[in-house]
């Protein structure tokens, strides 16, 4: 099989001008106009590369949108307001979500709904079905775009799609992994000439091992302070759900996906998802820093049956003979057991104070 046009590309750009950081190589791998991973294709469900939690349940959307709701009805039922999802995939949780909120007298009609989403491809989808489904909605490719007023911003694997860099400790020195090009003109991890000053490390990681990694994540902090003034300026709050950890840790996360099974994140560049696991701390610590109230993270177990998930599952199966029963509580175990989706996912709530967000109690 031979090179993907991508590979081409990366290929000729380091050898013109050298090894490529981590991140600037997911980001051309991902957002490559022509042929990034999200630009052309639609890699969800079980046809593409990986399912998301909206795939595996309606029940996940819906209660993302009745947990909207709440906020909404908190706030004073402010009308309009923008209902505003990040990353939206095929825009399951959003119809899901607007499903639901039916029941909630004059949430829907005060909702003016955005979708952020840079894929043309993935657009269209949305546009298609949100159409389809009788709702009007408007679309932006950058979180700048959205539109003036309060809002309520679902962001479900959104954060852990974002470019991340790297940093080796070799011989007490933080040093930047880099991807090149090794003997065989094949890409490869090397060592840049980028240092990684000891006082952007946390002091309890001053003392790693050689050979421990550290993963930095300047874009996700930079969205989430955005996000978070946005929110303390104009309301009323953001839902992000994501895999990761709670606490800075070393650790390679950097991984790639394809066909639903892992893969060499080198590989055959522009025909894998490429991500790496959410820093919820770095996330929390942009938030306060922005003015916001911050709930959580919780593993998503945890939120999932706080706001409802086992009474939803109840009600949904109430009336359906024993395999669709048995249906549900299997989408219930994916989503909350902790072998599953329930512990390695997590949620994270940010809100303009005096909100408080269900599902961190």
């Amino acid at each position: 099989m031979g090179a993907t046009p991508l590979e081409y590309r990366l290929k000729a750009l380091i050898r013109l001008g050298g090894p490529v950081s981590i991140a600037d190589y997911m980001a051309i791998c991902l957002g490559d106009p022509e042929h990034g991973y999200y630009m052309a294709r639609d890699p969800f469900g079980a046809k593409g590369d990986f399912v998301t939690a909206p795939e595996v349940s309606q029940m996940f959307g819906e209660l993302l949108g009745l947990w909207a709701a709440d906020i909404w009805l908190q706030a004073g039922r402010p009308a309009p307001f923008n209902l505003v999802e990040i990353g939206p995939g095929r825009g399951t949780l959003m119809l899901d979500a607007l499903r639901a909120c039916r029941v909630v007298p004059g949430f829907l009609a005060a909702a003016r709904i955005t979708l952020v989403e840079t894929s043309p491809r993935l657009s269209a989808i949305q546009q298609e079905r949100l159409t389809c489904a009788g709702h009007a909605a408007g679309w932006a490719t950058t979180i700048d775009n959205i539109p003036d007023g309060p809002a309520i911003i679902l962001a479900n694997e959104f954060f852990d799609a974002l470019p991340v860099r790297q940093f080796v400790r070799l011989q007490g020195i933080w040093r930047e992994r880099v991807v090149g090009l090794d003997a065989h003109d094949n890409l490869g991890f090397g060592i840049g000439p980028a240092v990684l000053p000891t006082t952007d490390v946390p002091a309890h990681l001053r003392g790693a091992d050689d050979g421990s990694i550290l993963e930095l994540a300047p874009t996700a902090s930079a969205i989430a302070e955005t996000l978070a003034r946005r929110i303390v300026r104009s309301g009323l709050a953001l839902l992000a759900i994501d895999y990761g950890y709670t606490e800075t840790a070393v650790g390679d996360s950097f991984q790639a996906v394809r066909a639903h099974s892992p893969a060499d994140p080198l590989a055959r560049p522009g025909e894998a998802d490429l991500t790496a696991l959410v820093n919820f701390e770095v996330l929390a610590r942009a938030a306060h820093h922005a003015g916001a109230q911050v709930s959580g993270p919780v593993e998503q177990g945890d939120f999932l049956t706080q706001i409802g998930l086992m009474e939803r599952a109840g009600r949904l199966g109430a009336d359906k003979d024993r395999a669709a029963r048995e249906a549900i509580a299997a989408d219930v175990h994916r989503l909350v057991a902790a072998e599953e989706m329930g512990s390695l996912f997590k949620a994270i709530a940010f809100a303009k104070p005096g909100i408080a967000p269900a599902g961190f109690g």
